[in-house]
């Protein structure tokens, strides 16, 4: 049998959504502004903020898609726009049901080759395990997370009770960078994504690591960080040596080095040159890296997995590792 290749990180923006205002009360909600049949613009207040296109809402583009990139299946996430983490608990619970409910007419279209992961309003555990549940139900098969909640990053008490939830119900954790606040110094050349993002997931896979969540919550939560786990591979031995010289400062609630947990996590493969990819897999392990796009976005990798396959480091095996194996084991799936 020939093992599926799955991409872990695609994103998702229904054609239509209801006016959330009405829906959801309060003001300021991303509208879309339908252009063409196939061409749209995410809006938020009278700010364009993101080009889209009917991949992003037609099952059977994204499906020609796939097929001409080789990929047998897509894990379909939440566009971070539409988090909401900052608004009130009972308007991002509304926002999350619409948008999820749709994610599930988006994918259905596509069967089996399209798995759908939702959103929760993470600012409130309690209503975060409560939609994670109704989704699971409804047929998601994981969860994708912002990587902190206005200040509150990973090893937030709040959110650690929702990550042992998720360990305990068996859905899969994909965090993803996103509000990428700063300096206006990164206003230039898409510097917030340039650097930001990595910045963010390489802060957020630290706080899990120095603020302790691996040593409390299961060691069945099976969660990926998104773009290579941003800036940290690049860093592990800094952050052992600091943990080692200044444990006074840098150990905080972890048990051991940051090096001792890299096999708790995974991270994708969208790092754009094999060099990085090297450094990724000498760092975390093949077995802990898996093939992630970010399609359908500019920024994204197309074809999705092509430094996996053109890399000649990699033994068939670890290939078959990347592209197929722990994703499927990230997602907890042998039935695919």
């Amino acid at each position: 049998m020939v093992s599926p290749v799955v991409d872990v990180h695609t994103h998702v923006v229904p054609k239509g959504w209801p006016d959330l205002a009405a829906a959801c009360g309060g003001s300021g909600w991303p509208w879309l502004r339908v252009d063409s049949e196939r061409a749209a613009m995410i809006m938020v207040g009278e700010t364009p903020f993101r080009p889209v296109g009917a991949e992003c809402w037609d099952a059977d583009t994204r499906l020609a898609d796939m097929s001409t990139d080789g990929v047998d299946v897509q894990v379909v996430s939440p566009t971070p726009v539409f988090f909401c983490y900052d608004r009130p608990a009972d308007q991002a619970v509304k926002v999350a049901r619409i948008f999820n409910d749709l994610t599930l007419e988006v994918t259905a279209a596509g069967g089996d080759r399209l798995l759908p992961f939702c959103q929760v309003p993470l600012q409130d555990p309690d209503a975060a395990c409560a939609e994670v549940d109704r989704c699971l139900a409804a047929g998601h098969v994981g969860v994708e997370i912002g990587n902190h909640v206005g200040d509150r990053d990973l090893d937030d008490a709040g959110i650690v009770t929702f990550l042992t939830h998720c360990a305990e119900v068996g859905a899969p954790v994909f965090v993803h960078p996103w509000d990428m606040a700063g300096s206006p110094r990164l206003d230039r050349w898409m510097a917030r994504w340039l650097t930001g993002m990595p910045a963010e997931t390489h802060l957020s896979v630290l706080a899990m690591i120095l603020g302790g969540v691996f040593d409390r919550v299961p060691d069945t939560l099976r969660i990926c960080f998104a773009h290579g786990g941003g800036s940290f591979p690049f860093w592990l031995g800094r952050a052992d040596n600091a943990w080692h010289r200044r444990g006074d400062l840098v150990r905080g609630a972890s048990a051991a080095p940051p090096s001792s947990y890299v096999d708790r996590f995974y991270v994708d493969s969208v790092v754009f040159s094999t060099p990085a990819l090297r450094l990724l897999v000498d760092t975390m392990g093949a077995e802990r890296v898996l093939v992630g796009s970010d399609y359908p976005y500019p920024l994204g990798e197309r074809p999705a997995g092509a430094v996996v396959r053109q890399a000649d480091f990699l033994t068939d095996a670890q290939r078959v590792d990347l592209l197929s194996t722990n994703a499927l084991c990230f997602l907890g799936r042998g039935d695919i």
